[in-house]
């Protein structure tokens, strides 16, 4: 009896064992599997290396496969913005400035990356070195204008920045598998301590060139009056000429008149011409004395005068000289 139900006992066990059995060859299952796959988002780059030694790059989403042994580094590929900080430069004719710029990045060659930077932190390290480099030489070969002018001609800000970035592209992806998309320039502007001496200097500049420009306004101020004073002296010139012309056309006209009205009624005339000369001298109780010839005291001795008339009724004859 007691055999008996020690062979029950250890039938009833049996199969306790097969699912504990079939439990643990799941979890080793498990255990393998989650050492020899892996997944890559989207986002990122992946590589398999073998001792810190790079097997395999993968640069697709989905699920890889790798030895136990084997381990996964895997990189955000995503764009990076880095504020580099600012630094102090010199210009062409040794101004000093200080400058800072902005990095548009991302990881393009995940294996260089991996054996030269690692991360992010150390990837913007060497970026801010080269971003450093690029625009001290970009600026120690320009002058201040090419920054900072309000002469469209002289300032070349943007080509340079752009000739900055196409420079820091081709030494990160060339050293250090970073895509460089874009520079910036985020700021720009002169050291602290020598900011009032160089405005004092920029304002005496704007001072000169002020000068400069009132000076040439001056000058052809003087050309424009010059010539129109010339002009104005040219319309009196010909107006003067054609007033005078006139007046001339008038003149004779009137003595063309006159002529013809004389020579129609002469005596008319002359006692037209007796009357203005008396109004012109005869003023209110004035004494005149008048000789005996004369055509005005022919007038106010005899009214028919001009006209030749008979004599007066005091016997005195009316044959006075005539004009």
């Amino acid at each position: 009896m007691v055999r008996s139900r020690d062979n029950a006992v250890v039938s009833d066990r049996w199969p306790y064992r097969r699912a504990l059995a079939a439990i643990a060859a799941l979890g080793l299952v498990a255990a393998v599997g989650s050492l020899c796959f892996f997944t890559v988002d989207s986002a990122d780059y992946a590589i398999v290396t073998d001792f810190g030694k790079p097997t395999q790059v993968i640069t697709a989403p989905g699920l890889g496969f790798k030895h136990p042994l084997q381990s996964v580094r895997t990189f955000d590929h995503r764009l990076f913005v880095y504020a580099a900080p600012p630094s102090e430069f010199l210009t062409l004719e040794k101004t000093p400035v200080v400058a800072s710029g902005t990095i548009l990045w991302r990881v393009a060659d995940p294996k260089r990356y991996f054996e030269t930077v690692v991360d992010r932190t150390s990837a913007e390290s060497r970026l801010g070195d080269i971003l450093s480099a690029e625009l001290g030489a970009a600026i120690g070969s320009n002058r201040l204008v090419a920054f900072v002018s309000m002469d469209a001609a002289a300032y070349r800000a943007d080509a340079i920045v752009a000739e900055i970035a196409r420079r820091c592209d081709a030494v990160a992806l060339r050293d250090y598998g970073i895509a460089v998309l874009d520079v910036q320039l985020r700021g720009f502007d002169f050291p602290k301590q020598n900011r009032l001496r160089l405005y004092a200097r920029m304002k005496s500049e704007r001072g000169r060139i002020s000068m400069l420009y009132r000076s040439e306004g001056e000058e052809e101020g003087l050309k424009v009056r010059a010539a129109a004073e010339e002009q104005k002296a040219r319309i009196l010139a010909r107006a003067i000429e054609f007033s005078q012309q006139r007046r001339g056309e008038g003149d004779g006209e009137a003595a063309r008149i006159y002529a013809n009205a004389l020579s129609r009624a002469p005596e008319f005339y002359a006692f037209l011409r007796a009357m203005e000369a008396s109004r012109s001298f005869a003023r209110k109780s004035t004494t005149m004395v008048l000789p005996a010839d004369s055509p005005l005291f022919g007038v106010l001795f005899d009214s028919n005068y001009f006209n030749g008339g008979a004599p007066g009724s005091d016997g005195i004859r009316g044959d006075l000289p005539r004009k």
